[in-house]
């Protein structure tokens, strides 16, 4: 599904860590990485579908709070990728002490660990989808106010400011992409940013549907293969801009997200269940590309009906498996 990997710049030998590297977005990262050539690590606590990552892939286990195994991960490495995170958006229990401890505390560990091992670049996993906040203009460029609604937006601009002071202070390169809602094959079901990955899982399953809210809101819906690809174009970027959102450019309600996945699963209508809404949904959140389609060779390449096609047969895959 990625674009052909001669619109890439090769990364024959360049030593490459992916912290969160056993995750949904760590696992394909790793093996696109792996295919171009790079010499790749993984770091994470677990690894959520070990038969999905490439052989040639240097798995390290190992917690985000444990300063000497990320250092042990760090050293030698070239470029970064920063993938983790200590909590999901909309969780209504969050807890900003938490996620800041884990999360901001834990990437300014990182970054002085970075700068020790002279590490390159640190590409961030930044989120386009908690970062902005309530707007009133879409599609949302790089350049609209940040106002998030959660711990989680919260966090991942603070990550964004530490960045640009480290940049700043000591040279390490860095970039962030601020994504949309991504999804995909490998995304589990149970967490709470996934809301394809849950729809389709209960789907399959003749299981209801479980909404927050009306329905209404928007998003905007990425295939992981293209926030993969923006991923390893970030890893060579050299112009002026470090911030740019990776999304479709258009925006879906989640009952019209429900309506397709019913159509895709061939389960005609299901039972909707909508509980309350949550504080942290914005009502419209679409992300403006036209940056990252400028400066790069990238543009998104999988359609929702396809990206949603090809994630349900994997699904369907999965389930059956279990029953085997």
């Amino acid at each position: 599904m990625l674009i052909a990997n001669t619109d890439f710049p090769r990364l024959d030998g360049t030593r490459c860590l992916v912290m969160g590297g056993g995750g949904f977005l760590g696992v394909h990262l790793a093996n696109a990485l792996i295919r171009q050539g790079a010499v790749v690590r993984a770091f994470g606590r677990s690894l959520a579908n070990p038969n999905e990552l490439d052989e040639r892939v240097h798995w390290s286990c190992g917690h985000f709070e444990d300063p000497a195994a990320v250092a042990e991960a760090a050293r030698g490495q070239e470029i970064v990728f920063h993938l983790l995170s200590g909590s999901v958006p909309g969780h209504p229990g969050q807890k900003p002490t938490s996620d800041l401890e884990t999360s901001v505390l834990g990437t300014l560990r990182l970054l002085d660990i970075c700068n020790v091992a002279a590490v390159r670049r640190i590409v961030f996993a930044s989120s386009g989808g908690t970062v902005y906040g309530p707007t009133d203009r879409y599609p949302i460029p790089e350049a609209a106010p940040t106002d998030p609604m959660s711990a989680y937006g919260v966090g991942k601009l603070a990550i964004e400011k530490y960045l640009a002071l480290y940049h700043h202070l000591y040279g390490l390169e860095y970039f962030a992409l601020r994504i949309a809602n991504a999804y995909g094959p490998l995304q589990s079901p149970l967490k709470r940013q996934g809301v394809v990955a849950a729809m389709l899982d209960h789907a399959l399953a003749g299981k209801p549907l479980e909404i927050w809210g009306t329905g209404e809101i928007v998003r905007d819906f990425v295939h992981i293969d293209d926030v993969v690809s923006a991923f390893l174009l970030a890893a060579t970027y050299d112009g002026p801009h470090r911030v740019m959102n990776v999304g479709s450019g258009t925006g879906l309600s989640i009952n019209q997200v429900a309506s397709d996945i019913e159509a895709i699963a061939g389960t005609g209508h299901l039972e909707r269940i909508y509980r309350a809404g949550r504080a942290a949904d914005v009502p419209v959140n679409i992300l403006d590309i036209s940056l990252i389609t400028r400066e790069t060779p990238w543009q998104p390449q999988c359609a929702w009906h396809d990206g949603l096609r090809s994630t349900a047969r994997w699904m369907a895959a999965r389930q059956s498996a279990r029953l085997v």
